[in-house]
């Protein structure tokens, strides 16, 4: 019986797949602008207000039973960094590469294709720049695949990510309109930042979207349940079946469609005995705008009501009624803010763990938990210290031979996943393929003290570097980290580098010597084939 590794809030990697893992399942879960400090075990005592202000107040703490424990009988990194913005983060993840070579510096910062002297494309797919992504790794390990969420890849066909089946909700941008939902906030034609709430027809100062929430659009790519494909790169837009369509609307929750979707995926391929991987995009954490109270401002829509009982999760169907504007959700909604989509991730990896369990995989499968960037209102796209890329990184997978178990204390990149699961499918990179990432498997698998001496971000031409004792930020700025302040942020900035160690000295000159490799952005910022 198949295994499944449980990948959460850490990237795992290996050189050689532990003994007791057999063809192990790989579940991904990539979560959208959470920094670390809003994930409880990480133990900071500032996180996120209802309107992404800086809080202490106990009320707007999220609580994750799950992830809790998952961190405690796993492992959870300390320091993991990805880029500051989601573009670029989501190509280092999928790369395992930083943007020299793949060429995604910042949203709207995105290299494109220059061919023999002229530029013949504005982006760069990263199947292009980087034809090595981890859904080809997985394919080539011999993996069936499925993405499933958010894919923030403009200008791409979502059929050369090495994925054999999607579930994309907006962030995509692929399709024509979805003719099932109203929930869309369209740009009002020569109206800067101006749009039209399509539900009720009321113009406001937003930024254009679909829902991804309630009522949400989601789009199919070779799926099983769709007939041959009459929409554009092979996707379909869901509902399919006339009860789906029936079932569909307001109180249609895109979280969970998703996860709907990936449970399907892993029950055909599990009944098929193929490994498989999925790489899950949830938007969860990701602000936006809330059909069911147009007027509040607020900041992360409420979701469906939880409530742990100390053993198990139980949800409460969403009852929400109404049309165009005016919404009664009869208190199956939770109130808005980031707790209750942190506290929602919660509840999709005890489902996760769950399925585990009824499938009987639950000691071959790697569940990998992490996110893109920092907190919308606080760190999201800032170069301030670690501010906009600090984000949580967690490993479970109870079948595997770990070395090492709960907090560990070492630097992380999200780079590393690529690597990571390279080495968990038993694939290996071709040797003179150039990644950036470094596989995680062996610390968590050996008596390997260390994983990395530095990790590294980006945000367009602002380089970000850390080591064990400095750090310089995307201003120019160093700081002391050789301690961790109890809100993860405010270290000690060095002005004076005679009244720090000549460690720390030392430390700053190796860092400063590796920047100008990556120093490409003024120079080079496009893909040239020539």
């Amino acid at each position: 019986m198949m295994k499944r590794i449980l990948l959460g809030l850490l990237a795992a990697g290996a050189v050689s797949v532990s003994a007791r893992l057999d063809k192990p399942n790989v579940v991904v879960v990539f979560a959208d602008d959470i920094s670390a400090r809003e994930i409880p075990f990480y133990g900071s005592s500032v996180w996120s207000d209802t309107k992404g202000r800086d809080t202490q107040d106990i009320a707007y703490r999220a609580k994750t039973p799950v992830l809790d424990k998952l961190a405690e009988e796993g492992v959870w990194i300390k320091t993991a960094w990805a880029a500051t913005v989601c573009s670029p983060s989501r190509a280092m993840m999928m790369t395992g590469r930083y943007a020299n070579l793949h060429k995604w510096w910042h949203n709207g910062d995105l290299g494109g294709i220059v061919k023999n002297g002229k530029k013949t494309d504005w982006v760069v797919p990263l199947y292009v720049s980087s034809p090595l992504l981890i859904g080809h790794v997985a394919q080539k390990a011999g993996y069936a695949t499925q993405w499933t969420g958010k894919t923030q890849m403009k200008k791409c066909d979502h059929r050369m990510f090495g994925f054999d089946e999607g579930v994309f909700t907006p962030g995509s941008y692929l399709f024509p309109k979805n003719p099932y939902t109203d929930f869309v906030l369209t740009t009002v034609k020569g109206k800067k930042k101006t749009q039209v709430n399509e539900d009720t027809g009321v113009e406001l100062s937003h930024y254009a979207q679909t829902s991804w929430y309630w009522k949400p659009s989601v789009a199919l790519m070779n799926h099983p349940s769709v007939p041959p494909a009459t929409a554009e790169q092979n996707c379909t837009y869901w509902p399919v079946s006339e009860e789906d369509r029936k079932n569909y609307g307001v109180n249609t929750y895109g979280p969970d469609v998703e996860l709907d979707f990936i449970f399907d995926f892993m029950e055909r391929k599990h009944e098929e005995d193929e490994p498989f991987f999925v790489y899950h995009t949830t938007h969860l954490g990701h602000d936006g705008f809330d059909w069911l109270h147009p007027e509040s401002g607020n900041k992360w829509p409420g979701t469906p009501v939880i409530k742990w009982d100390g053993k198990k999760y139980i949800r409460t169907e969403p009852n929400v009624t109404g049309d165009h504007g005016k919404y009664d959700t009869h208190g199956t909604v939770t109130e808005p803010g980031m707790h209750s989509h942190v506290e929602y991730i919660d509840f999709q990896i005890w489902q996760y763990l769950k399925k585990f369990e009824e499938l009987g995989i639950a000691d071959n499968t790697v569940l990998i938990f992490c996110a893109d960037n920092g907190t919308s209102g606080y760190g999201k796209a800032s170069p301030d210290r670690q501010k906009g890329c600090h984000v949580p990184f967690m490993v479970y997978a109870p079948g595997a031979d770990f070395t090492k178990k709960g907090e560990q204390d070492i630097l992380v990149n999200i780079a590393d996943v690529l690597p990571t699961l390279a080495d968990i499918m038993g694939y290996e990179l071709p040797a003179d393929y150039q990644i950036h990432g470094k596989s995680l498997w062996p610390y968590l698998t050996t008596d390997q003290k260390e994983h990395r001496e530095w990790i590294y971000a980006y945000r367009g031409g602002m380089q970000l570097i850390r080591g064990r004792k400095v750090m310089k930020d995307g201003y120019g700025k160093w700081w002391d980290v050789g301690r961790l302040p109890d809100d993860l942020i405010s270290f000690r900035k060095i002005n004076d580098w005679e009244k720090v160690s000549a460690a720390h000295r030392a430390e700053r000159d190796k860092l400063k010597n590796i920047l100008p490799e990556f120093n490409n952005h003024d120079a080079e910022p496009d893909f040239v084939i020539e």
